[in-house]
């Protein structure tokens, strides 16, 4: 049994005309696909036709798409008054209310109206695709189809296979989401999917290190961005995404995973959402927001007197190479013996440790004593760790000397693993254990992370320019520091960094 998604009179019914629905109704209808919209509150299906055909309006004044195109696609476009209408569709996608009993109820009246091959898709981004599909007499045509807001511009969906779907009910809806024009990536039935899984390191770990005292939201998302490479830092996009979507997404897959630490929630978020503190839409959340453009806020002050000499670890020789330049051409003095002297200050490189650490084991007074990042390079920002007993003396010594060539500086408190190294790590961990659970292939996990979330990379891929090892290397780290599972390497990464072979590479 099979849907020929490729046929020119390929129909499609759409059931729920909000946000999603008009989405994926626009980019069927882009793609020569015959469209009806349904929706169960009076005029919202013809509404949302109308709203449709503007935006197209607007992409045809835009030069985006011809006349002809706009006024083909606008054809395309159909609305129904009943279920009942949708018989003559080959695919019905639902893109309803997050509630699992209504999904299972209006799945079931669809199936008393299609045909016996049509597929039954689900758009739902957080319910088990599974339990809508045992609701049915025919649960084998159910699938999972997770298009991400706004669906025009996310170029991605996620096609998923309950325990009960057929094959070729998956292969199908994949050459429909790329008929569509979209990436379609595979995945298992299993919490997040893929994209709302693998997202669960950004934000809950920077809610951590904010709980920690490590830094505030505002520094975290500076290093995040302009060290790590991030579009936005955490604390802004769940200011952009709103509390009130976030936090429960959290709750939920954390929950759902049975109180998994790797996706343990923050009370932090709990409380801010309490307070009705969601972000751009309240005028208020991390940030403050005029017409929606961020206060500015406080400009730091620059330190400017540099110190006398610099001591550097040689614990990662090709760390202190590049310290030891930069040291030079701001006119410091560079000491090279094994100790340093009575008042030099002392920096230190660790991975994954706090500036504590190194500087007990190395011999260090902690007052003199601050930890550089090293692993993300030095070109865009350069993060500073004290110990809580350096003194602010020596912190801004530091600062001035690494400031010297117009650099940005972060100066944080002391931390397992810094801020940039702490969050990556926890993505490319939980990336490699969506790979480890086989809930979709590597490539498609970094396809899916990629272009749903918009990181610098896929998560297997930004561990493989990091180097498995040094991940590896940082969540052991913390893991002994915290005494905390939510660290705990997953298999894949462990089993690769010691191979020494890319955290892509599947198994035969």
């Amino acid at each position: 049994m099979s849907v020929d998604i490729q046929s020119p009179s390929l129909c499609i019914g759409i059931v729920g005309t909000g946000a999603m629905g008009r989405g994926i109704a626009q980019i069927a209808a882009q793609n020569g696909i015959r469209v009806q919209l349904f929706d169960a509150l009076p005029g919202a299906a013809g509404n949302a036709r109308e709203t449709v055909i503007a935006t197209l309006a607007k992409l045809a004044e835009k030069g985006k798409i011809s006349a002809e195109q706009f006024a083909a696609t606008s054809a395309k476009l159909e609305v129904v008054a009943a279920l009942g209408e949708l018989a003559s569709a080959q695919v019905v996608v639902e893109a309803i209310v997050e509630n699992l009993d209504v999904k299972k109820a209006l799945f079931q009246q669809l199936e008393d109206i299609v045909a016996a091959d049509c597929i039954l898709a689900t758009n739902t981004s957080s319910l088990s695709v599974t339990s809508i599909a045992a609701a049915c007499k025919r649960p084998e045509r159910v699938g999972g189809f997770h298009f991400f807001n706004p669906v025009p511009l996310m170029k991605i969906v996620e096609v998923i296979e309950g325990l009960l779907t057929a094959p070729w009910v998956a292969e199908a809806l994949l050459a429909l989401g790329r008929r569509m024009g979209h990436t379609a990536v595979r995945a298992k039935d299993t919490p997040g999917f893929i994209v709302n899984h693998a997202g669960r390191g950004f934000v809950t770990e920077a809610l951590r290190i904010l709980g920690e005292g490590v830094a505030d939201f505002s520094e975290i998302d500076r290093v995040m961005r302009d060290a790590a490479g991030f579009r936005m830092g955490p604390f802004e996009l769940m200011d952009l995404t709103g509390l009130d979507v976030s936090q429960p997404v959290m709750e939920s897959i954390y929950h759902q995973y049975y109180e998994e630490p790797r996706y343990r929630p923050s009370a932090l978020a709990a409380q801010r959402l309490a307070g009705g503190l969601l972000g751009r839409k309240t005028g208020r959340g991390f940030y403050s927001y005029a017409n929606g453009t961020p206060a500015p806020l406080p400009a730091a002050v620059l330190p400017t007197a540099k110190p006398a000499s610099v001591w550097i670890s040689q614990a990662h020789p090709e760390w202190a190479e590049a310290l030891r330049e930069i040291a030079g051409k701001a006119g410091v003095a560079v000491e090279t013996e094994t100790m340093p002297s009575s008042a030099a200050l002392c920096i230190v490189t660790p991975l994954g440790a706090d500036a504590t650490t190194p500087c007990l084991t190395q011999g260090l007074d902690p007052q003199r004593t601050l930890a550089i990042d090293c692993l993300f390079g030095f070109d865009k920002r350069r993060t500073l760790m004290s110990t809580p007993l350096t003194a602010p003396a020596m912190r801004d010594a530091a600062h001035a000397l690494f400031a010297a060539d117009g650099s940005a500086v972060s100066v944080i408190r002391d931390s397992a693993g810094f801020i940039a190294q702490r969050i990556v790590a926890c993505i490319v961990n939980i990336g490699c254990d969506i790979a480890q659970q086989r809930v979709a292939s590597p490539a498609d996990i970094d396809r899916a992370v990629s272009l749903g979330l918009g990181y610098p990379k896929g998560p297997l891929a930004l561990g493989d320019a990091l180097g498995a090892m040094n991940v590896l290397i940082v969540l052991e780290a913390m893991q002994q520091f915290y005494g905390d599972p939510r660290y705990r390497p997953s298999p894949w990464l462990k089993r690769r960094a010691l191979l020494g072979v890319s955290l892509l590479t599947e198994e035969s």
